[in-house]
């Protein structure tokens, strides 16, 4: 990265001028909190005591045998606290914004982890807090919005644009350029303008260093794969900045949709579908028309229904350091059914994507190579479309009796 925050020729920071200060300031801080040599071990202890790290690494042995070829282990940040690799960021960003004096954080959040885990981190750290949220996606993740509210939150339904992520990134900025003297913006994901892609991949960079050790430990080599989903790339730069520097093979799994071929997706980088372009302050690969307008996107997971990507991860594209490919839906909820029938282990619908590109490609694999798939959060937040999906006739009906009685 460069002085102005660019990976290759992506990255950068395109804002109001009304905001510049603002980012300043958070530069400084930033670049204060990297230098400051107790500041990384203040992390670690309080996501070692509040959260669940190190969060260990499960070996797949059923799955593996099932598949054939390369053995499967598991990186579970499923196990952290609200239920996925959120956590590792939000807690992070609530010990810089405890450094800069701000009382207020804002966030926006598609499938309802990164909302719930900025909630749980206002609560701890005593901070008011207003998430924004699409309304389609605060329709199918009903189960976050609940939690949010109750840790105290103000959730904010948007129901301009598309109703999803981009939008809610949209109304967070509004409410960030109105309110900046007191209030963080705590960006969810690796993207956004300088410094937002190195700093949310400083604060997940643990699950990755973590994940190279125990890899050693379990095993005595590193593996030979691995993979992740891919919405804005948070999860998968968390977990592959553990391997950049060694003989690794790095995958990262994007939201195949209905199939590219069908124009219901959120492919950018596994696909010839976007274009390069600068919106939401940054410039990366986006999924927009000739006009330069932001296309619709489409996932059965809210969270990799992103129409853009980090400039991170767009770099690597380019220089070939990571590979891309995409999984459609149905592989998705295939993936994820056979993981909790054969492991016992219910991956979020945005993780079971790295599981389903694991899993496609296991079985060419020879017995004596390694998978590490980064599992990045849990799946019970997604029952409500898991359940649909599945066609499950005992749900449909426990819904249609929970519903009778409310309208009694």
């Amino acid at each position: 990265m460069d002085s102005q925050g660019y990976f290759g020729r992506f990255g950068g920071r395109f804002i109001p001028e009304v905001l510049v200060a603002t980012f300043e300031e958070l530069d400084r801080a930033f670049d204060e909190l990297k230098r400051d040599p107790a500041f990384w071990q203040e992390y670690v202890d309080l996501m070692s005591t509040y959260s669940c790290r190190p969060t260990p690494i499960t070996y797949a042995e059923n799955l593996t045998r099932h598949l054939g070829g390369a053995r499967i282990y598991i990186k579970r940040e499923d196990l952290n606290h609200t239920g996925a690799h959120k956590a590792n960021n939000v807690m992070g960003q609530g010990l810089l914004v405890r450094r800069m004096g701000k009382s207020r954080v804002i966030a926006e959040t598609g499938a309802g982890q990164h909302g719930v885990a900025t909630a749980t981190m206002a609560a701890k750290f005593g901070l008011e807090c207003t998430i924004y949220m699409g309304e389609v996606d605060v329709e199918r993740q009903r189960p976050n919005v609940f939690w949010m509210e109750r840790l105290g939150a103000t959730v904010v339904p948007v129901d301009t644009g598309t109703r999803i992520l981009k939008d809610a990134i949209n109304e967070a900025f509004r409410d960030w350029v109105a309110n900046m003297d007191t209030t963080h913006y705590v960006f969810g994901t690796a993207c956004g303008p300088h410094p937002f892609p190195a700093l949310v991949s400083y604060f997940q960079s643990i699950i990755g260093v973590e994940a190279r050790e125990q890899m050693l430990k379990s095993t005595g080599r590193l593996p030979d794969r691995v993979y992740a989903c891919v919405g804005g790339g948070s999860n998968a730069m968390g977990i592959f900045q553990g391997f950049m520097q060694d003989d690794v093979e790095l995958v990262g799994v994007e939201a195949g949709g209905h199939g590219v071929e069908t124009g219901e997706h959120a492919v950018r980088l596994a696909a010839s579908d976007a274009s390069l372009g600068v919106a939401q302050g940054y410039k990366t690969f986006f999924l927009q028309d000739e006009d330069g307008q932001m296309r619709e996107t489409h996932s059965v997971a809210a969270g990799l229904d992103y129409v853009g990507v980090s400039p991170i991860l767009s770099s690597f594209k380019e220089s070939g350091r990571v590979r891309f490919e995409s999984a459609t839906d149905a592989e998705v909820v295939e993936a994820l059914a056979l993981t909790v029938r054969k492991e016992g282990v219910i991956p979020a619908l945005e993780s079971a994507h790295a599981f389903a590109g694991a899993f496609r490609e296991a079985s060419q694999m020879s017995n004596d190579e390694i998978i590490l798939i980064n599992q990045s959060g849990r799946g019970d937040k997604d029952i409500f479309t898991i359940a649909d999906a599945f066609d499950d006739p005992k749900w449909r009906d426990f819904i249609r009796r929970k519903a009778a009685q409310y309208d009694a």
